[in-house]
């Protein structure tokens, strides 16, 4: 009988330890699931770094002094009217404003960013958050250049900005592969250019660059390299550029807006503008 006794308590205890097991694992696999469609952002809200802060990201303060580089802003709709009196006071000299998101969605603050920056001195320029899921790339581009995107030799206008990063809205590459993803840029570079005669800036994150485009090279000869990478130096650059053009290297900036540095003086700001 007292073996009886506790080899029954035995298995009680060995029931409620199961039990407990399971619902442990069951916990955690819950937690490791994806996000619900509850928390995927709405259409239209991405901004530049949003995915590079998700990813890759980790606000620091740049150590990197290898060249003289001046400081920017990049903007959209989240930061409503912005102070453009006080960035231009802190010494931000140059910046950009979110245009547009594939064929759906322009900012509607664009035209306070844009001539707001503008109007206080500032070389401004326009970006598109492209996504390589919804139309093609000619598509975006057009669509971009009709709501704000273009460019006009005034001395005081960057080319536009193709933004191409992690997926906020579902699969990180968009559900395309590396091959298919290079051909989808190709064809927004091909008619942005057809459009302004001038050729856009491309900004993305060196990781997603391999993990989508295969780290393809051959837009480094023509299109200028805007990198993200939170952290205290720009890092390895995606294959086919040797600098980049502009580096966002916080999110968190002292004032509003993501911030930036321009590789170079302010007369090479000016010199991408001019063409």
């Amino acid at each position: 009988m007292p073996v009886h006794r506790y080899g029954f308590v035995r298995i009680r205890r060995f029931r409620r330890l199961t039990v407990a097991g399971a619902l442990l694992a069951t916990f955690t696999a819950l937690s490791a699931l994806p996000s619900s469609a509850a928390t995927t952002p709405s259409r239209g809200s991405a901004y530049m770094g949003m995915g590079v802060l998700a990813h890759d990201g980790q606000d620091g303060q740049p150590t990197f002094r290898d060249a003289t580089q001046t400081e920017g802003v990049d903007v959209a709709s989240y930061q409503g009217n912005v102070a453009w009196s006080t960035l231009w006071s802190s010494g931000v000299k140059w910046a950009y404003t979110k245009a547009s998101e594939g064929t759906y969605y322009t900012n509607p603050s664009f035209n306070q960013q844009y001539t707001g920056s503008y109007g206080v001195g500032m070389i401004r320029g326009a970006y598109h958050f492209a996504t390589p899921d919804t139309t093609s790339g000619a598509t975006q581009a057009n669509y971009f250049v009709d709501h704000g995107g273009g460019w006009s030799k005034d001395g005081r206008t960057l080319p536009g900005v193709i933004d191409i990063e992690w997926n906020p809205y579902g699969a990180a590459c968009y559900g395309k592969s590396t091959s298919a993803m290079v051909s989808w840029i190709a064809d927004f570079l091909k008619t942005y250019r057809s459009r302004t005669g001038r050729d856009a800036v491309i900004y993305t994150a060196t990781t997603w660059w391999s993990q989508c485009t295969g780290n393809y090279s051959g837009f480094g000869a023509t299109n200028p390299l805007w990198i993200a990478r939170y952290a205290s130096d720009p890092g390895t650059l995606p294959a086919g550029w040797s600098y980049q053009t502009m580096w966002q290297y916080t999110s968190s900036g002292p004032t509003v807006g993501d911030h930036d540095k321009f590789n170079g003086a302010l007369d090479r700001v000016q010199a991408l503008a001019n063409g």
